[in-house]
Protein backbone atom coordinates (compact mmCIF):
# COMPACT_ATOMS: atom_id res chain seq x y z
CA UNK A 1 0.00 0.00 0.00
CA UNK A 2 1.44 3.02 -0.80
CA UNK A 3 2.36 6.24 1.75
CA UNK A 4 -0.65 8.18 -0.12
CA UNK A 5 -3.48 5.07 0.28
CA UNK A 6 -2.34 4.73 3.98
CA UNK A 7 -2.55 8.39 4.71
CA UNK A 8 -6.31 8.51 3.33
CA UNK A 9 -7.08 5.51 4.69
CA UNK A 10 -5.84 6.44 8.19
CA UNK A 11 -7.98 9.40 7.62
CA UNK A 12 -11.21 7.76 6.43
CA UNK A 13 -11.25 5.64 9.70
CA UNK A 14 -11.31 8.74 11.41
CA UNK A 15 -13.41 11.31 11.11
CA UNK A 16 -13.42 11.61 7.48
CA UNK A 17 -15.12 13.89 5.31
CA UNK A 18 -18.74 12.32 5.87
CA UNK A 19 -18.57 12.88 9.94
CA UNK A 20 -16.63 16.21 10.49
CA UNK A 21 -15.61 17.31 14.11
CA UNK A 22 -16.63 20.15 15.27
CA UNK A 23 -13.46 21.97 14.69
CA UNK A 24 -14.04 21.12 10.99
CA UNK A 25 -17.43 22.86 11.33
CA UNK A 26 -16.36 26.12 12.89
CA UNK A 27 -13.62 26.34 9.62
CA UNK A 28 -16.14 25.74 7.14
CA UNK A 29 -17.77 28.36 8.81
CA UNK A 30 -15.19 31.08 9.67
CA UNK A 31 -14.18 30.67 6.11
CA UNK A 32 -18.31 31.44 4.55
CA UNK A 33 -18.34 34.46 6.96
CA UNK A 34 -14.28 35.26 5.54
CA UNK A 35 -15.37 34.97 2.44
CA UNK A 36 -18.50 37.35 2.66
CA UNK A 37 -16.49 40.15 4.26
CA UNK A 38 -13.96 39.96 1.11
CA UNK A 39 -16.95 40.03 -1.26
CA UNK A 40 -18.29 43.40 0.30
CA UNK A 41 -14.78 44.87 0.82
CA UNK A 42 -14.67 44.67 -3.10
CA UNK A 43 -18.19 45.45 -3.61
CA UNK A 44 -18.60 48.30 -1.57
CA UNK A 45 -18.35 51.90 -2.74
CA UNK A 46 -17.34 53.62 0.30
CA UNK A 47 -13.69 52.96 0.88
CA UNK A 48 -13.53 53.73 4.59
CA UNK A 49 -16.39 50.77 4.43
CA UNK A 50 -13.87 48.64 2.67
CA UNK A 51 -11.37 49.21 4.99
CA UNK A 52 -13.14 47.61 8.14
CA UNK A 53 -14.76 44.95 5.89
CA UNK A 54 -11.06 44.14 5.55
CA UNK A 55 -10.10 44.09 8.64
CA UNK A 56 -13.20 41.16 9.54
CA UNK A 57 -11.98 39.59 6.00
CA UNK A 58 -8.29 39.19 7.74
CA UNK A 59 -9.68 38.43 11.34
CA UNK A 60 -11.17 35.92 9.65
CA UNK A 61 -8.17 34.81 8.19
CA UNK A 62 -6.57 34.69 11.39
CA UNK A 63 -9.16 32.51 12.89
CA UNK A 64 -8.57 29.99 10.32
CA UNK A 65 -5.09 29.76 11.32
CA UNK A 66 -5.98 29.58 14.84
CA UNK A 67 -8.17 26.46 13.66
CA UNK A 68 -5.39 24.75 11.92
CA UNK A 69 -3.17 24.54 14.94
CA UNK A 70 -0.97 27.28 13.62
CA UNK A 71 -1.34 29.41 16.97
CA UNK A 72 2.08 31.71 15.81
CA UNK A 73 0.47 32.55 12.28
CA UNK A 74 -2.51 33.70 13.80
CA UNK A 75 -0.87 36.19 15.85
CA UNK A 76 1.47 37.57 13.18
CA UNK A 77 -1.83 38.23 10.93
CA UNK A 78 -3.09 39.69 13.80
CA UNK A 79 0.07 41.85 14.43
CA UNK A 80 0.72 42.76 10.50
CA UNK A 81 -2.03 43.06 8.88
CA UNK A 82 -4.40 44.32 11.29
CA UNK A 83 -2.68 45.93 13.52
CA UNK A 84 -0.30 47.51 10.62
CA UNK A 85 -1.89 47.06 7.02
CA UNK A 86 -5.14 48.68 7.77
CA UNK A 87 -3.93 51.16 10.10
CA UNK A 88 -1.73 51.95 6.98
CA UNK A 89 -4.45 51.60 4.62
CA UNK A 90 -6.91 53.97 6.84
CA UNK A 91 -3.78 56.41 7.49
CA UNK A 92 -3.74 56.91 3.27
CA UNK A 93 -6.86 57.50 3.48
CA UNK A 94 -6.98 60.03 5.31
CA UNK A 95 -3.91 62.09 3.73
CA UNK A 96 -5.21 61.49 0.52
CA UNK A 97 -8.40 63.23 1.71
CA UNK A 98 -10.29 60.05 0.13
CA UNK A 99 -14.16 60.70 0.02
CA UNK A 100 -15.18 59.33 3.13
CA UNK A 101 -19.22 58.77 2.23
CA UNK A 102 -20.05 56.90 -1.33
CA UNK A 103 -17.70 57.65 -4.19
CA UNK A 104 -18.84 57.08 -7.76
CA UNK A 105 -15.12 57.06 -8.47
CA UNK A 106 -14.63 54.17 -6.58
CA UNK A 107 -16.23 51.63 -9.28
CA UNK A 108 -14.54 51.66 -12.29
CA UNK A 109 -16.98 50.54 -14.91
CA UNK A 110 -14.61 47.03 -15.21
CA UNK A 111 -16.41 44.87 -12.79
CA UNK A 112 -16.89 41.83 -15.13
CA UNK A 113 -12.92 42.09 -16.52
CA UNK A 114 -11.95 42.04 -12.74
CA UNK A 115 -14.35 38.89 -11.65
CA UNK A 116 -12.92 37.00 -14.53
CA UNK A 117 -9.67 37.53 -13.19
CA UNK A 118 -10.29 37.00 -9.56
CA UNK A 119 -11.91 33.80 -10.54
CA UNK A 120 -9.10 32.40 -12.71
CA UNK A 121 -6.36 33.25 -9.35
CA UNK A 122 -9.18 31.70 -7.13
CA UNK A 123 -9.33 28.52 -9.21
CA UNK A 124 -5.22 28.32 -9.47
CA UNK A 125 -4.64 29.08 -6.50
CA UNK A 126 -6.81 25.84 -5.30
CA UNK A 127 -5.16 23.88 -7.85
CA UNK A 128 -1.91 24.93 -6.65
CA UNK A 129 -3.08 24.36 -2.86
CA UNK A 130 -4.44 20.60 -3.74
CA UNK A 131 -1.80 19.59 -5.93
CA UNK A 132 0.65 20.51 -3.08
CA UNK A 133 -1.18 19.07 0.03
CA UNK A 134 -2.76 15.98 -2.27
CA UNK A 135 -1.35 13.37 0.42
CA UNK A 136 -0.90 15.66 3.67
CA UNK A 137 -3.78 15.49 6.30
CA UNK A 138 -3.83 17.69 9.39
CA UNK A 139 -4.73 16.53 12.41
CA UNK A 140 -6.72 19.59 14.11
CA UNK A 141 -7.09 17.58 17.06
CA UNK A 142 -3.14 16.59 17.49
CA UNK A 143 -0.25 18.38 18.38
CA UNK A 144 0.74 22.60 17.14
CA UNK A 145 1.86 22.44 13.70
CA UNK A 146 2.56 26.29 12.88
CA UNK A 147 5.49 26.43 15.39
CA UNK A 148 7.36 29.51 16.03
CA UNK A 149 10.78 27.33 15.12
CA UNK A 150 9.55 26.14 12.17
CA UNK A 151 7.82 29.00 10.67
CA UNK A 152 10.84 31.16 10.88
CA UNK A 153 13.02 28.50 9.30
CA UNK A 154 10.74 28.89 6.58
CA UNK A 155 9.99 32.40 6.62
CA UNK A 156 14.08 33.31 6.54
CA UNK A 157 15.15 30.59 4.37
CA UNK A 158 12.68 30.50 1.69
CA UNK A 159 10.74 34.10 1.85
CA UNK A 160 13.15 36.96 2.69
CA UNK A 161 13.01 38.28 -0.32
CA UNK A 162 8.97 38.36 -0.75
CA UNK A 163 9.14 39.73 2.97
CA UNK A 164 11.34 42.59 2.01
CA UNK A 165 9.72 43.23 -1.38
CA UNK A 166 6.36 43.37 0.49
CA UNK A 167 7.33 45.83 3.34
CA UNK A 168 9.15 48.41 0.70
CA UNK A 169 5.67 48.11 -1.44
CA UNK A 170 4.01 49.26 1.74
CA UNK A 171 6.23 52.29 2.46
CA UNK A 172 6.26 53.19 -0.97
CA UNK A 173 2.21 53.62 -0.67
CA UNK A 174 2.65 55.45 2.37
CA UNK A 175 5.31 58.20 0.71
CA UNK A 176 3.16 58.29 -2.48
CA UNK A 177 0.14 59.12 -0.43
CA UNK A 178 2.10 61.72 1.91
CA UNK A 179 3.11 63.43 -1.69
CA UNK A 180 -0.89 63.25 -2.86
CA UNK A 181 -2.07 64.81 0.26
CA UNK A 182 0.69 67.37 0.08
CA UNK A 183 -0.01 68.63 -3.96
CA UNK A 184 -1.91 71.78 -3.96
CA UNK A 185 -4.93 72.52 -5.99
CA UNK A 186 -4.20 74.78 -8.88
CA UNK A 187 -6.85 76.81 -7.44
CA UNK A 188 -6.10 76.72 -4.13
CA UNK A 189 -2.15 78.31 -5.68
CA UNK A 190 -4.18 80.91 -7.89
CA UNK A 191 -6.12 81.59 -4.76
CA UNK A 192 -2.80 81.76 -2.71
CA UNK A 193 -0.94 83.89 -5.50
CA UNK A 194 -3.84 86.48 -4.91
CA UNK A 195 -3.73 86.94 -1.64
CA UNK A 196 0.19 87.52 -1.69
CA UNK A 197 -0.77 90.02 -4.45
CA UNK A 198 -2.89 92.17 -2.37
CA UNK A 199 -0.56 92.28 0.60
Amino acid sequence: MTPAATTLAAAATGNGFLSPTGVEIAFVLVGLATLGAALVTVSTKQLVHAALWLVVALGGIAVEYLLLTAEFIAWVQVLIYLGSVVVLLLFGLMLTKAPIGRSPDADSGNRWVAAGVAGIAAVALVWVVVDAFRTTWIDLDGPVQGSTKVSGEILFQHWVLPFEALSVLLLAALIGAIVLSRRNDPAEDAAVGEKKGQR
